[in-house]
């Protein structure tokens, strides 16, 4: 693949990647309330999401799923139901405290995957931008399998360096209302801000 391209396509992912948005504000909220390691799990289940987003973007089919509403309804609704659920969970739990960040077994790996999974390709407005981002920067003359691989490396590189930004802020939020005796506002930020994204979910 053309290396002019892919540095344009990764200064313009990375613009994106990092301004807030449902997965960043998720990624922020499980650092608040589990921690930086667990939160990887959510991460593995958005970046499949994601790739899988970007995949069908080049591929075509995203153009045919953004013209069936009905299909994509019932994943916002399914989606944000889902996030509302666990935002309302989240917000109802004791805090842990620092220590017992890493340590939570609350949530399991597949629940997070799923969360992640979920609200990755369950939000229209990503698949909308990705057939409109990445198409361009395909070279029709050459071969698509590789500049596809190309691509998705990447910007799930880009994403998930995002999301670690992400939920590292949300660690140090945490940190700082422990010392300051308040770890009980910890759960109700990050049950809000699931809450938010999950409404933004259904609204968006």
């Amino acid at each position: 693949m053309d290396l002019t391209l892919l540095i344009a396509f990764g200064a313009s992912f990375f613009l994106v990647a990092l301004s807030p948005g449902l997965c960043m504000t998720l990624a922020m909220s499980l650092g608040i309330s589990i921690g930086v390691r667990r939160t990887i799990w959510m991460m593995v289940g958005e970046l499949t999401g994601i790739a899988l987003v970007g995949a069908f973007a080049v591929l075509g089919v995203a153009t045919l799923l953004l013209n069936a509403p009905t299909v994509f309804a019932v994943f916002k609704w399914i989606g944000a139901a889902y996030l509302l659920y666990m935002g309302w969970q989240t917000w109802r739990a004791e805090p842990l405290r620092p220590e017992q960040l890493t340590g939570d077994n609350r949530r399991t790996r597949s629940s997070l995957i799923l969360q992640g999974f979920i609200t990755a390709i369950a939000n229209p407005k990503a698949w909308a931008f990705f057939v409109a981002l990445l198409p361009p920067f395909i070279d029709q003359s050459r071969p698509l399998a590789p500049q596809l691989l190309a691509l998705l490396a990447l910007m799930l590189i880009i994403e998930f360096t995002c999301l670690q930004i992400y939920a590292h802020g949300g660690r140090a939020l945490s940190e700082q209302l422990h010392r300051r005796g308040k770890a009980r506002w910890l759960n109700r930020i990050a049950g809000s801000l699931m809450v938010g994204v999950g409404v933004w979910l259904a609204l968006g």
